[in-house]
């Protein structure tokens, strides 16, 4: 079994592909990628976040640690280098079944049900 991704949004942007930063060089951007099984019906929420250099700069201090986990780094703002980027590394994951499947995209974005054991 094969990941998908089924589409991309930001809930932090109306229009993704037409929105630019103000700085292409010194931004963070939130984005869910709903992926799901190839070729099959459902999706699931996988959060991440695209930023720059720049950005964690001003963010952190210098003598601050960092864990990178759910980020993509990016050194300019590029839409489409971006979000090709992003679908080729999620339908990379594949696995015997979706639960494997989406273990290895949350590698790269926080699934939904990370850490779910139900009740």
């Amino acid at each position: 079994m094969k990941a998908e991704v089924k589409r991309i949004y930001s809930p932090d942007v109306l229009d993704l592909k037409s929105y630019t930063p103000q700085d292409r060089e010194c931004f963070a951007l939130q984005l869910q990628v709903m992926v799901g099984p190839k070729g099959m019906e459902g999706e699931e929420s996988f959060d991440l976040t695209v930023c720059t250099p720049k950005w964690l700069l001003k963010q952190y201090n210098r003598d601050d640690i960092v864990v990178g986990r759910h980020h993509i780094i990016v050194f300019e703002y590029h839409y489409h280098k971006m979000i090709d980027f992003i679908k080729r590394l999620i339908e990379s994951c594949e696995g015997d079944d979706w639960e494997e499947v989406a273990q290895k995209v949350s590698r790269y974005g926080m699934w939904e049900f990370e850490d779910y054991t139900g009740i």
